[in-house]
């Protein structure tokens, strides 16, 4: 894939006090606030993804779980129905256990308008075998956790058509890309958005090809990206 894109493109104080009896208690840390969006271009944001070699090894799905309560534990929707709430264009109805009926969605990845959910994945835009492989495999099962149902970014999750994403799998960019042309850019912004907020490594493949675009077709996208907490 890597070669035919640049066949068509050519080629991211301690400070001294003295020694006291005693220790007065220290107070605790003030809290937190928001963190800043860091905003780049596609290019930069490439060039901030560390290479490292891929390693898959000991991946399982249940390694990350995944769907839990959602944003709004009260709601009684998970996190899948959760994003498909936010993301209809037309919204469907919820009824009893956030059942949903209805609604209008537009999967991005293969420009298809779908009416009612069940023919909908929702997606991780770096897919789980794909963040385990590139550094998840070191991380808590509850920073998994948080990684598998993350939806304090827009570009970690989205709803596609199910055709579309198991087409797609848990390949990168090196290996697939969506089907519409237009959505290239978009897609290939969200997947380093989500490295860049997670910490994912990239392996020499899949940086080659975000290079492709980055300096080719997608130089004019701008990445923004918070980092995971």
């Amino acid at each position: 894939m890597i070669k035919n894109l640049m066949r068509g493109f050519g080629a991211l104080s301690l400070a001294l006090v003295p020694l006291v009896a005693s220790v007065p208690a220290q107070s605790a840390p003030a809290p937190q606030g928001p963190r800043t969006a860091e905003v780049t271009t596609l290019a930069d944001a490439v060039g901030l993804v560390k290479v490292v070699e891929e390693n898959r090894t000991g991946y399982a799905p249940s390694h990350f779980k995944h769907w839990n309560a959602g944003l709004h534990p009260s709601d009684g929707c998970d996190t899948r129905s959760e994003v498909l709430l936010d993301e209809a264009v037309k919204a469907p109805a919820a009824a009893a256990g956030c059942k949903l009926t209805g609604g209008t969605w537009q999967s991005y990845y293969d420009g298809q308008e779908v009416s009612g959910p069940d023919t909908l994945d929702v997606a991780h835009t770096v897919p789980l075998a794909e963040a385990w492989g590139s550094g998840a495999s070191a991380w808590s099962a509850a920073r998994r956790e948080a990684y598998a149902n993350d939806q304090g970014a827009s570009a970690s999750l989205v709803a596609v058509t199910t055709r579309v994403n198991r087409q797609r799998a848990d390949r990168d960019p090196a290996e697939w890309l969506p089907p519409v042309p237009d959505a290239h850019c978009r897609y290939v912004g969200e997947w380093v958005t989500t490295k860049l907020r997670w910490q994912l490594t990239a392996d020499n493949p899949e940086m080659e090809a975000l290079k492709v675009f980055a300096e080719g077709p997608c130089e004019d996208t701008v990445v923004q990206y918070t980092p995971a907490p």
